[in-house]
């Protein structure tokens, strides 16, 4: 059994069975840079192909990994425009995409008027990937309005409809996300995961993830699987999932789905990311 902490940016892996000795006077600590693997969820097992733990300085996240918008894309009727000064890492081993107001009027979001500024980030061009286990240690904003999601698109870009939103949540219900899949022929699967206890996913990092494989996809939050799509469910032609796929971080603001910020909304918002991994599998699950 494993403990881990951040320490100044390194991961401290205590292991009561090998790497913590306690002798008389002595305590031997392993410090590991390595990300570990998320052992054997559901009977698989997994090996590491690709991640970021936004360990660095106060900055920019990592221009090798990640693209920046800096755009109003517009895209479901929403009302923020993308900066890329809206993301950063705080010097703590965290990625902060904050949404802000104050500096809203700044930008144009023509033909509707901007409420918020945020970011997107993205790695078409830099990284894709097909089938494994697509993960992020997340704590999210709340409030009415806004959006965060981490998913995952068709690559390359414009290729098609295929996307996975391996984690969706609408502030103004801060117990619930959603894990769904947009295909072709217009097929959308979608599903939805609770906290117990009225707990708020605002309140602390919860680990959300996708276990894709060749014939379904299931979502994960903090390791439990709460639903499977299977292939053999999708209409013909629909399961556009057998090609590579690039991550997506954004915080959204208004739209379709949550509507606009109102009078309730508190800003700044931040969608707090301590790590993206990708995980391909080693072998067939047991």
């Amino acid at each position: 059994m494993l403990a881990r902490t951040r320490s100044r940016g390194l991961r401290v892996v205590l292991s009561l069975s090998a790497a913590l000795i306690l002798t008389a006077a002595t305590l031997t600590v392993v410090i590991s840079r390595e990300p570990p693997a998320p052992g054997r969820d559901s009977g698989q097992e997994w090996r590491l192909v690709w991640s970021d733990e936004f360990d660095g300085p106060v900055g920019p996240p990592d221009p090798a990994k990640w693209n920046l918008v800096d755009d109003h894309l517009g895209y479901n009727n929403e009302l923020e425009y993308y900066s890329p000064r809206n993301a950063a890492l705080d010097g703590r081993g965290n990625l902060v995409i904050t949404a802000r107001d104050d500096d809203a009027h700044l930008r144009d979001c023509s033909p509707r008027v901007c409420a918020a500024t945020s970011a997107r980030l993205f790695t078409a061009g830099k990284f894709a990937h097909r089938y494994g286990r697509l993960e992020a240690r997340l704590k999210l904003p709340v409030g009415q309005g806004m959006w965060p999601a981490f998913w995952a698109r068709r690559s390359p870009q414009g290729s098609g409809r295929g996307e996975i939103d391996i984690m969706e949540y609408l502030g103004h219900e801060p117990g619930t996300v959603h894990g769904n899949l947009h295909g072709e022929r217009g097929y959308d699967a979608v599903n939805s995961y609770r906290l117990p206890g009225g707990a708020r996913f605002s309140d602390d990092f919860h680990v959300f993830a996708a276990d894709w494989y060749p014939d379904r996809i299931s979502f994960l939050v903090d390791g439990q699987v709460y639903a499977t799509e299977h292939r053999s469910a999708a209409p013909p032609g629909g399961w556009d999932f057998d090609v590579p796929y690039y991550l997506l971080l954004n915080l959204a603001v208004g739209g379709d789905w949550p509507g606009p910020p109102d009078d309730t909304t508190r800003f700044p918002q931040r969608l707090v990311v301590d790590h993206v991994r990708v995980y391909a599998a080693t072998g067939p699950p047991q």
